[in-house]
């Protein structure tokens, strides 16, 4: 059985993604370094399982280095990261070391690693690092552009992977998606946090005129596009991970809302409440993603009024899922800076 590791596997896409490589049949290393984002109630169904094994440790510390010596993973996803942008904002510390430090940690490690024995490496990242595409779709060979501190860590991760790449020739891939939804995110993000209102009877918060655009996928999808670029992928290349289709925040609210209504009694307090808008907030993301279709024959599967009627559902069926989180988490304003 192939063993595999998924770092930042208590996180929302990490958390995804175990649970479909176990039911692929890999033995998943599940690392995360337990930060306010991994939460334990993601990896509840398959904890137990014969074919799952945590470590609480960072990407960056000795020990991991140990725990690929010791497990032979055959890949690693690299999940670990500190991704929401309004936090890094008010705190672009915690970003640089763990997007930035800690991954050049874990390219020392895997360099070492590959030395005497075969793995790949993926690195997932953004599709945030391209920066405002107002016209168009940006492809793999779109010049970088990140607008705030996360996005910008994350283009330093995705160059330094590149330049392992060339410099130590490690068997690495990046992938750049963009925006996920779906089952286990911290309501931090836009779609679980307007979910949790409307189940709460709360107003929606909508930054500026919600006009800023998005190009959503659903969660499972993103994962069986990762798991296409490990078993086809080329070492080297960069990916880029998209549904073609682009949402702005207003569209998801009211799509979101139409779904709500079908499925709950919507509270007289659930409506769209304007806020003020963050800084330097981008308006427009959008890939280009014909290379995977065409080179890996992966394409997306989920359509958005259907993906986000599944997400719904599980929010509502797992209320106790809000309540394994700090209650700030869910309600404070963060990115005002």
């Amino acid at each position: 059985m192939k063993k595999i590791i998924v770092t930042g596997g208590l996180g929302f896409i990490g958390s995804n993604l175990i649970e479909l490589l176990i039911k692929k049949n890999y033995f998943v290393i599940n690392i995360d370094k337990v930060s306010y984002s991994s939460n334990f109630y993601n990896v509840k169904e398959f904890k137990y399982s014969k074919n799952y094994k945590f470590f609480k440790c960072s990407i960056g510390a000795k020990r991991f280095y140990k725990i690929l010596k010791k497990y032979k993973p055959t890949c690693i996803f690299n999940l670990a990261a500190e991704t929401h942008v309004d936090r890094s904002i008010d705190n672009p510390d915690n970003f640089i070391n763990s997007n930035i430090v800690d991954v050049y940690k874990l390219l020392e490690s895997f360099k070492n690693f590959t030395k005497k024995h075969k793995c790949k490496l993926i690195h997932i990242s953004t599709d945030e690092v391209y920066g405002d595409i107002l016209i168009g779709r940006s492809n793999e060979k779109f010049p970088y552009n990140p607008s705030s501190p996360y996005a910008a860590s994350k283009a330093a991760s995705d160059h330094l992977v590149s330049s392992y790449i060339r410099t130590y020739k490690i068997p690495a891939i990046v992938t750049n998606c963009s925006n996920n939804y779906g089952p286990k995110q911290h309501p931090e993000k836009l779609i679980p946090k307007l979910i949790y209102n409307i189940l709460n009877n709360k107003p929606l918060p909508i930054y500026g005129k919600g006009t800023n655009s998005r190009e959503w996928i659903y969660v499972k999808d993103h994962c069986e596009a990762l798991i296409k670029v490990f078993l086809k992928g080329k070492i080297g290349e960069f990916y880029n991970i998209g549904s073609n289709k682009n949402l702005n925040n207003l569209q998801v609210c009211s799509q979101l809302l139409n779904i709500s209504r079908k499925l709950v009694k919507v509270g007289n307090n659930v409506e769209i409440n304007f806020v003020k808008d963050r800084p330097g907030h981008d308006i427009r993301y959008a890939l280009n993603s014909n290379k995977i279709i065409k080179k890996l024959g992966w394409i997306p599967e989920v359509r958005f009024m259907d993906g986000i009627k599944l997400t719904f559902e599980w929010y509502n069926k797992n209320k106790s899922y809000y309540k394994s989180l700090s209650k700030k988490d869910i309600v404070k304003r963060l990115g005002q800076s």
